[in-house]
């Protein structure tokens, strides 16, 4: 009779609380050398306070964790890497000054008589590379790297730091299909190296690629681990929510109008060059591309975050000259931004105060902000858009990922805008809010509102737009004008060109 294989983790009980918010119960979690696990669940389930814990960020306050069969205590970031444990956040940390040998070494620099010996550091950094498969000059500055080369350093650090065990937070969260594939590569050859690796993701289609059992959370709760191949689709969406999901996007009868936004010869540099398109009443734009291929450029000359060096725009048969985002919000448009946290929110103050900000002219008087009619207005979208908050006067920062997006949903809502530019709306977020913000457009759309929607997510630009623009150069390369009949390889050889 075979013995039982030590797990290279184990993690008994863990429970955690914060104030007003108990972000783990009693969580189990297993896993083994050579092995994937994936860590699924919604925003706000624990997934983040599981590997804070497991990163030195947090203490449990109730719970074990052994590594290879002996007891670790794992208080600070440092005991977690001398424990084998490297954290790969979805926010990298490198210093972007400092060059990729340099982030590598930082901290543990090899001196000679006080003196950096660059030579060997360089060395071991090329030597890292090479085993990930990659060639990446050393010398370079990590701000002049690729998002997906910035990853492959943070990757390296970790193997420099003998990691045994490797937890990766969304790490293709802005990567290009052929990046996410060179990504999956390296993973499977480290699981082939005997490295346990933790895996959290919101696209499911990643974890039936790379898993070999997925644990799911809800509520701060284990619901259940599964091999990946004992597992569907479905059964993962209910587990995750807790209920079924009749569609993950949900279908709208809505036969586009007349033409509302109008652009025509948009440039700014190299970043927008000739951009021009329209957006009919009632009607989802899907725009999508490679990663720097622009998209996010033109919806920021839209909004007046960026000053456009020619082209016109006119909302409904009327030129619009915006010279910043005020003047976009007062002619009726918004913008719910790429990146929500530095971007769309003031992560400082009180969601109520960030739902108020554009909208402050409706809920004050005199100079002095009536806290009672905009604590009123809020309340009705929390309700609404099921908006998970202990109270109104929490932080914006101590809110997770989705929850946050549904705050920046809620204070455009209450402007009522009728152009509503939404860049990566669902990213980051789990595949019950996904769902509801797939409901929201479609309900915008109803209401007449003209929609962009810029995505990466080729299967949600093809299920959601009535028309895709693909972008490659800052140029349009290319329009689909059934996107019910198109398929994400008709997409992406338009983006590769």
């Amino acid at each position: 009779m075979n013995s039982p294989v030590t797990p290279l983790l184990q993690v008994c009980g863990a429970s955690k609380a914060f104030p007003g918010v108990q972000a783990l119960r009693a969580v189990d979690l297993e896993l083994r050398a050579g092995e994937v696990l994936a860590v699924l669940g919604e925003n706000g389930a624990g997934k983040s306070t599981l590997i804070k814990i497991l990163g030195g960020a947090h203490p449990p306050d109730t719970g074990t964790i052994h590594i290879a069969g002996k007891p670790a205590k794992i208080e600070s970031p440092v005991e977690a890497q001398r424990a084998g444990i490297s954290i790969i956040y979805q926010e990298f940390n490198l210093i972007p000054a400092l060059s990729a040998r340099e982030n590598i070494s930082l901290g543990r620099e090899r001196l000679r008589f006080g003196l950096l010996r660059r030579d060997e550091e360089s060395q071991q950094a090329r030597r890292l590379f090479a085993r990930l498969g990659v060639e990446i000059d050393p010398e370079v500055p990590c701000r002049d790297l690729s998002v997906a080369q910035q990853q492959l350093v943070e990757i390296a650090k970790a193997l420099s730091l003998d990691a045994r065990i490797l937890v990766m937070d969304e790490p293709s969260a802005t990567l290009t299909p052929p990046e996410v594939a060179r990504l999956f590569a390296i993973i499977r050859d480290l699981r082939a190296q005997g490295l346990g690796l933790i895996y959290i993701s919101h696209r499911l289609e990643e974890i039936f690629a790379i898993a070999d059992r997925v644990l799911v959370l809800r509520d701060g709760q284990l619901v259940g681990i599964r091999p990946i191949s004992g597992v569907t689709r479905g059964e993962l969406i209910e587990m995750m929510v807790g209920r079924t999901l009749d569609q993950e996007f949900p279908k709208r009868a809505v036969r586009p109008g007349p033409d509302r936004l109008v652009v025509r010869n948009l440039c700014r540099g190299r970043k927008v060059r000739n951009v021009s398109f329209t957006i009919r009443r009632g009607e989802v734009l899907g725009l999508t591309g490679l990663v720097g291929a622009g998209r996010t450029e033109v919806a920021r000359c839209l909004f007046g975050a960026d000053r456009a060096d020619s082209g016109s725009v006119e909302l409904d048969g009327q030129p619009l000259s915006l010279r910043n985002p005020g003047e976009a919000i007062r002619a009726g448009l918004a913008l719910l931004t790429e990146d929500r946290k530095s971007q769309g929110l003031v992560l400082g103050q009180s969601v109520r105060e960030n739902f108020g900000l554009p909208n402050l002219r409706r809920f004050s008087r005199w100079g002095v902000v009536r806290e009672k009619a905009e604590r009123g207005a809020f309340a009705a979208y929390v309700k609404s858009l099921r908006i998970r908050i202990p109270h109104q006067e929490q932080l914006a920062r101590n809110l997770s990922g989705g929850n946050q997006q549904k705050v920046v949903l809620a204070k455009w809502l209450e402007r009522h805008c009728e152009v509503v530019l939404f860049d990566e709306p669902t990213r980051g977020i789990d595949i019950g809010a996904k769902c509801e913000v797939h409901q929201l457009i479609n309900e915008l759309a109803a209401q007449g509102k003209a929609i962009l929607m810029i995505s990466s997510e080729l299967p949600e630009v093809l299920a959601m737009s009535d028309r895709v623009l693909v972008m490659r150069g800052g140029r349009i390369a290319g329009e689909i004008p059934d996107a019910t009949r198109a398929t994400p390889e008709d997409i992406m050889h338009l983006a590769v060109g």
